[in-house]
């Protein structure tokens, strides 16, 4: 396996095996995963053996949501390229994306842009801190790498086990820190309340997702936006997933909730580098009285693969077609699992679906799941991010199959004999050093 050999190769030379945690072959299927790919189009992705795949999977974790190398967006991207991806003077089209991005969001005025989540995420705590001249920040759920957020491991190691993604070291996170981010739960409006009123007066923003695998209870989110407008915090709602997956911009607009600033990325440029902070007037110009600002940031690329993305996501009518396949993939798991006497849990939102088995060797399911599905000629695990490029065809056929592995999987499981069936070890879930 070519893949495997090279990833082997990679975590001698590239701490870690790869840029991205999400993207391990140990999360997916450790020995087996085929770990790069030689091209991508649609659904389809092809691995350095020659092997092609269906990707039901993640789909560029979330990025590719009209698939693969879609023309229309490449097509844009490449005259891009051809009048020049930097120059000494500004790209226009970063002034039309702000504009766009402010007509699909009329409670914001103002935009400024990066390149990935995680930068964007931290260039909006930074704007928030220097609006409100305070340094704490609330949280809810995952926000990426950056020192404002890991800052929460360092009174408790454990703070943000309960937010997606666990183990997440602190280590090189500056000590002094130490206070400045704290959790609460989402639908938990009386953890954020009790946040609010023991630091009155040094609370800078309250940050989380509008929504990720559950509903918001009735009244929660605005409870959360009066919470943070009665503390004087800058309310913060990270869309860097959620975005343009359920409607054309944030999934906000569904709860009828303005924020004070909403970030996106992924989506937003259907894989190119792009990310981009929008607010009300008022925060946003606190930008000016604090340094944000890179090379990278400038070029053309971003902004024109975005605005293409934008316009075909409106005018294919993208957010309906997502979701229609996502529901279907859902409801195909539900009918799946209990043909195959199978407990699970399914997410509600269709556009981020995911299950879990409920059992407590669930990993080791959801690793033979993934084997059993490559060896069917599908990229699976036991999550789905829908894209425009999936029609209902793959759809069918990936439901066909994984009804198959489910009855292969509850049979092992009530015979015992799940791990003895997989190829290598148990997927790995979590951070954790390779070696």
């Amino acid at each position: 396996m070519r893949g495997q050999d090279l990833y082997r190769r990679a975590k001698d030379i590239i701490p870690g095996g790869t840029q991205l945690l999400s993207k391990r072959p140990e999360m997916f299927l450790p020995e087996n995963w085929p770990a790069y790919y030689a091209s991508a189009s649609g659904v389809k992705v092809t691995d350095l053996d020659g092997r092609t795949y269906i990707d039901m999977s993640i789909m560029g974790v979330g990025a590719c949501v009209l698939g693969y190398a879609d023309p229309d967006v490449d097509r844009a991207v490449k005259r891009a390229i051809e009048s020049g991806a930097m120059c000494t003077l500004n790209a226009p089209e970063e002034v039309e994306l702000a504009e766009t991005l402010c007509g699909l969001h009329p409670w914001a005025a103002m935009a400024r842009f990066a390149r990935s989540g995680g930068e964007a995420m931290s260039m909006a705590v930074r704007i928030a801190r220097a609006r409100t001249g305070r340094d704490m920040v609330a949280f809810c759920g995952y926000h990426g790498w950056t020192d404002w957020y890991l800052a929460a491991n360092l009174g408790d190691s454990s703070g943000l086990d309960g937010h997606l993604m666990p183990g997440l070291s602190p280590a090189g996170v500056p000590r002094g820190l130490k206070g400045t981010s704290v959790p609460f739960l989402y639908n938990r409006a009386d953890q954020l309340k009790e946040i609010a009123e023991k630091n009155c007066g040094s609370l800078a923003a309250v940050v989380m997702e509008p929504q990720r695998d559950h509903a918001p209870c009735p009244g929660f989110l605005k409870e959360v936006r009066e919470i943070a407008r009665k503390a004087g915090a800058v309310l913060i709602f990270d869309e860097i997933t959620t975005g343009f997956r359920m409607a054309p911009g944030g999934i906000h607009l569904i709860h009828g909730i303005e924020p004070d600033m909403a970030v996106f990325a992924k989506a937003m440029a259907n894989g190119y580098a792009m990310a981009a902070v929008i607010g009300n007037a008022d925060v946003m110009q606190a930008a000016q009285s604090t340094f944000i600002s890179s090379t990278n940031w400038t070029e053309r690329i971003g902004p024109v693969a975005a605005l293409a993305t934008i316009k075909k996501f409106i005018r294919d009518g993208a957010a309906v077609r997502i979701n229609s396949a996502g529901s279907m993939v859902q409801n195909g798991w539900k009918r799946a699992a209990k043909m195959a006497g199978l407990e699970i849990t399914v997410g509600e939102l269709p556009s981020l679906a995911h299950f879990i088995f409920e059992r407590d060797d669930a990993i080791a399911l959801t690793t033979l799941f993934t084997q059993l599905m490559l060896e069917r000629g599908f990229l699976a695990f036991n999550q789905f991010k829908p894209s425009l490029a999936h029609e209902d065809k793959h759809v069918v056929a990936y439901l066909a199959a994984a009804q198959e592995c489910f009855m292969i999987i509850g049979e092992a499981a009530r015979a015992g004999e799940v791990e003895s069936l997989l190829k290598g070890p148990v997927a790995r879930r979590g951070f954790y050093r390779l070696t």
